[in-house]
């Protein structure tokens, strides 16, 4: 039997032999043979390199080749290993990285002993991973319960969610979580000025909520007021702070419950990091909405929109990330694209000037993984 892994990123289990079905269509056995990639912005030490120092282009983390799950909040990385075993750097003044400290490192620290760590995501002030045994933890920044404890108190260790062992996918925002259950369930809880947690008011919440009756959510995306999610039928769903038309749903009205996105039915995957919006179809075509300020929806302008626009006309998209003010794409031939913010080196591709329509980051083809924080971006890549 093959093993295979969870990728919580596009609501599935994804491959390291392989960009095929890369999205979670499969399952594959994992070769060891992933290196982890990092570059751009580096003030906290988040790039993993062991320095401060700003690069422009991919530097690989280490010499290790077993990196599996891997999540960028705002100075803050984390990554899950083949083994199980779950590892942390860069900013930590809200205790984000775990290590039951609030020192900043420069160089992943395992977080534990433990290795049945299975997905991670990143926030700004905080951290969330499920185990193999479907548990939910999160450590860190906890003013507005986005913890999901019941309370507002910070913690530098992993701490569990309840004692529920069904949860399947989790992501988190600036100050919210957001989870999936098994039974096609979406929770969220933490701050809701903007309506972000999906249950119909603006009220913050610090346990788990359920976001209406629906057992068919499959994926969900947020690093931002806003969330992002797919349901099983492919149709796309957004609410939350929509300043910059983000929500993609042709105005620029805060929403505090799910709003449909068009009427089709061929969502892949997305992804939406204040105050942008990315997603792939299912045909392989890539768009792109909200703010556009840095050209970082690809449009060979700078002009925001709040509807889906298309990214030139090619078919061989395979998965979207957004990154703050900067957005990246992995092709079905594995090459890596990034566009947009670009000051601190953010885009990989050797300078620090912004573009407003992809170019390719160096030469490989072999991209598996990508994630953008606060100007700084993780890869994973078979080299």
């Amino acid at each position: 039997m093959p093993i295979t892994y969870p990728y919580q990123q596009y609501g599935g289990v994804w491959n390291l032999s392989s960009q095929a079905n890369a999205q979670g269509a499969g399952t594959w056995a994992v070769p060891p043979v992933p290196h982890l990639y990092a570059w751009g912005n580096n003030t906290n030490g988040q790039l993993g390199l062991g320095t401060i120092t700003n690069y422009s282009s991919p530097k690989q983390v280490g010499s290790l080749t077993n990196w599996l799950n891997i999540a960028d909040g705002g100075y803050v990385s984390c990554a899950i290993k083949t083994d199980g075993t779950l590892w942390t750097w860069g900013q930590n003044g809200n205790g984000q990285l775990g290590l039951g400290n609030i020192t900043k490192y420069s160089s992943p620290k395992q977080v534990g002993a433990l290795t049945n760590w299975l997905n991670i995501a990143a926030g700004y002030y905080n951290i969330a991973a499920i185990k193999t045994d479907g548990s939910l933890w999160a450590w860190g920044g906890n003013s507005s319960g986005q913890l999901g404890l019941g309370n507002t108190t910070s913690y530098s260790s992993p701490k569990q969610v309840g004692s529920l062992t069904t949860w399947s996918i989790v992501a988190c925002s600036v100050s919210a979580l957001f989870a999936i259950k098994t039974d096609g369930t979406l929770w969220s809880w933490g701050a809701n000025s903007y309506g972000q947690l999906g249950l119909g008011d603006i009220t913050s919440r610090s346990s788990p909520v359920q976001v209406g009756l629906l057992t068919n959510w499959s994926k969900i995306y947020t690093c931002g007021p806003q969330a992002i999610a797919i349901k099983t039928d492919g149709t796309l769903w957004s609410w939350g702070n929509n300043a910059r038309g983000q929500l993609g749903v042709g105005n620029i009205t805060n929403y505090s419950s799910p709003k449909q996105i068009g009427s089709l039915t061929n969502w892949l995957n997305a992804s939406s990091l204040n105050p942008s919006t990315i997603a792939v179809k299912t045909d392989g075509t890539l768009w792109a909405w909200g703010d556009n300020s840095f050209g970082q929806l690809g449009l060979g302008n700078q002009t925001a929109y709040s509807s889906p626009k298309q990214i030139g006309v090619l078919t061989n998209w395979l998965l979207a990330n957004s990154g703050y003010q900067s957005s990246y794409g992995i092709k079905t031939d594995g090459t890596l694209w990034a566009w947009g913010f670009n000051t601190k080196g953010t885009l990989g591709i050797g300078s620090n000037v912004n573009y407003s329509s992809p170019k390719q980051v160096g030469s490989l083809t072999s991209w598996l993984n990508i994630t953008g924080g606060y100007g700084q971006s993780l890869g994973i890549a078979k080299t």
